[in-house]
């Protein structure tokens, strides 16, 4: 004997080798053995084979209308055994019965399931839906083969062309327009950026790559919504003291300040000004609403998005020649051994005489480290000033224990400019870099310290076992070696700042802050800042690479040396860039190569390398 049975969805046939009351034994057609339950079972018969009733039952059920099968049994249940029996006018042969089951069974539309060999008609309107949605659905597959075709011929449908950014950076893999570009690239072989070049729809490289970030972090676009102008408080004392700044030559968001005023022979009173928009607009404002959904100033080579609208900035930075609202920190401190004799925060405002930039003081820099205590003069503004503060620097990380940076990392300044990019190397760790390092963190430190003894909830960064993290709590910083660390010195470029500015605005004033520690507007923002920044560094570094591989084809890099970093990475020299070097050959660590370097791949941000020498270990020559 023989039987059919249900499998899976699937009908299959074998032949019995034994049977119990609930189960068979049987052998498929291709000699394997299984065990099948009863209850699977739809048809029994003896003639023809297992193998050879599916093949004649599908020859069978393709020659039957499904149409007019639904028209004859309309309405009640029936059994497929039933059926079989009135179209064939006889009992029928277990071909015929098998067909029409297959045929039922291949037609869900037209008839439900309900229960082992029965079935039910649909309903002639929900049927009229089904194939009405079936018909629709066959007209969109044959647009996406015909959308898919033209573009494998670098010939794209208008329809794909205005879904081009969404398609590119986050496509909607449910939409037609995705299915035919994915069926596209399958097809030629392409990346959907490469399809879109050889279609003529993406003709700059870089408007490519920051499209990305555009349209990951802007999707309404970049510019700014309707807000009311920043309204410093015209009641502020003006501060009796010349203040200055000091910070690349293209920042525009000026923060942070500084002053050193003689007050005795043996004493030096510094002030560390930072910038007050805290003072000038309120939590739930408008410009609040637009610092909270941006969070942060993006850096990116050649480019910058602000966390707050150009007008604001200009009215709010500590621009040369301008009185503007700060918070000052005052520390009195000994004029030989810069031991701190006494600190205290005043609201004011502040006229800053001067913006000074890093890049044009590394002759200044120079003098410090060769000098000491004692430099040569150079003539400078501020020099003096910028002295005192660097030996104040030096006393401050010493008594830390822990050095403000690290001086064998490097720092890579790019500068874009007509297309063209250069890129510097900069030592961490020069006399005016850590002269800042260390006054932000005192600030910093001293005003999350203040937050934590009047109990005002702060967003405070801490680090404990190597691990940084964002705390509602003032905790150890161990890498810094403060036992409190809360961001304050940026409140023009971070949103956390600008929370934590309202926050230690209100203590000073003795109001109640806008932010309680169980606050959710406080726990969503710190939660928000913490992945948005990490997404905006993920394509600040992409944006590095992409202009490390502009700066080799623009230099026409043909050979380039570098340090195995591990396995087949290695960094280039004078570049914040690492390449995989798939012929290189198993050499340590720290070991010194010589690369090949093909025409880079913009697109991609990729280069094509090969080893052609290892030169020994040690520093560049």
């Amino acid at each position: 004997m023989n039987i059919l049975y249900e499998d899976a969805g699937e009908y299959k046939a074998g032949a019995v080798l034994s049977q119990a009351p609930a189960s068979y034994q049987i052998e498929t057609p291709h000699g394997r053995r299984a065990k099948i339950k009863a209850a699977s079972v739809v048809l029994s018969f003896e003639q023809p084979s297992a193998g050879e009733l599916l093949a004649e039952a599908q020859k069978f059920a393709d020659r039957l209308d499904t149409e007019f099968l639904w028209q004859c049994r309309k309405g009640a249940e029936f059994d497929y055994q039933d059926l079989a029996r009135d179209y064939v006018g006889h009992d029928p042969a277990p071909v015929e019965s098998a067909g029409v089951l297959l045929k039922l069974h291949s037609a869900p539309m037209y008839f439900y399931r309900r229960g082992r060999g029965r079935f039910q008609a649909a309903p002639e309107d929900t049927l009229k839906l089904a194939l009405a949605g079936a018909e629709k659905k066959k007209r969109l597959q044959e647009k996406i083969a015909q959308w898919a075709a033209q573009l494998a011929r670098f010939d794209c449908p208008p329809e794909i062309a205005g879904l081009r950014d969404e398609l590119l950076y986050a496509p909607d893999r449910a939409k037609a327009e995705s299915k035919a570009l994915e069926q596209a690239c399958a097809q030629t072989g392409l990346t959907a950026a490469r399809l879109f070049e050889r279609c003529g729809l993406l003709g700059d490289s870089h408007a490519y790559h920051l499209g990305r970030f555009v349209h990951e972090f802007y999707p309404q676009g970049t510019g700014f919504p309707a807000h009311a102008a920043p309204v410093p408080p015209a009641d502020l004392p003006l501060a009796a003291c010349q203040a200055f700044s000091l910070d690349d030559a293209d920042t525009t968001e000026i923060d942070d300040a500084f002053s050193v005023t003689r007050v005795a022979d043996d004493e030096l009173r510094i002030g560390i000004h930072i910038a007050a928009p805290g003072l000038a607009f309120a939590p739930g404002s408008a410009l609040d609403a637009i610092a909270r959904e941006r969070l942060s100033t993006a850096y990116m080579p050649g480019r910058k998005f602000t966390m707050l609208p150009e007008a604001a900035v200009e009215r709010l930075s500590l621009d040369e020649g301008r009185e503007r609202p700060a918070i000052s920190l005052y520390l009195n401190v000994g004029a030989k051994d810069f031991t701190l004799r006494g600190r205290h925060t005043k609201l004011e405002r502040v006229k800053v005489a001067a913006n000074l930039h890093h890049g044009g003081h590394d002759a200044l820099n120079a003098a410090f480290e060769e000098g000491g205590a004692n430099p040569a003069r150079l003539g400078l503004a501020f020099e003096g000033e910028l002295h005192t503060l660097w030996l104040l620097a030096l006393a401050l990380e010493k008594r830390r224990g822990k050095p403000s940076v690290n001086a064998a990392n490097l720092d890579y300044l790019f500068r874009v400019e007509n297309e063209r990019v250069s890129i510097h190397a900069r030592k961490r760790g020069a006399p005016l870099d850590k002269l800042v390092s260390e006054l932000m963190i005192l600030a910093n430190t001293t005003w999350g310290e203040q937050l934590a003894e009047k109990d005002i909830a702060g967003i405070y960064r801490v680090q404990s076992s190597g691990k940084v993290r964002l705390s509602v709590r003032a905790e150890m910083h161990e890498g810094l070696g403060v036992s409190s660390y809360s961001w304050m010195s940026s409140p023009l470029r971070r949103y956390v700042d600008l929370i934590n500015q309202w926050q230690l605005v209100a203590g000073l004033r003795g109001q109640q802050p806008p932010f309680t520690r169980n606050s959710e507007a406080l726990l969503a923002a710190m939660r928000a800042f913490e992945l948005t920044t990490a997404g905006y560094d993920e394509h600040q570094r992409a944006m590095e690479q992409y202009w490390c591989l502009r700066w080799l084809a623009q230099e026409r890099v043909a050979l380039a040396e570098g340090v195995v970093l591990r396995e087949n990475l290695v960094r280039l020299d004078g570049l914040p860039l690492a390449v995989r070097v798939a012929s290189l050959p198993e050499l340590d660590p720290g070991t010194r190569v010589r690369l090949a370097l093909a025409a880079p791949d913009l697109i991609e941000r990729t280069v094509a390398c090969t080893w052609r020498e290892t030169l020994g270990k040690g520093a560049p020559e």
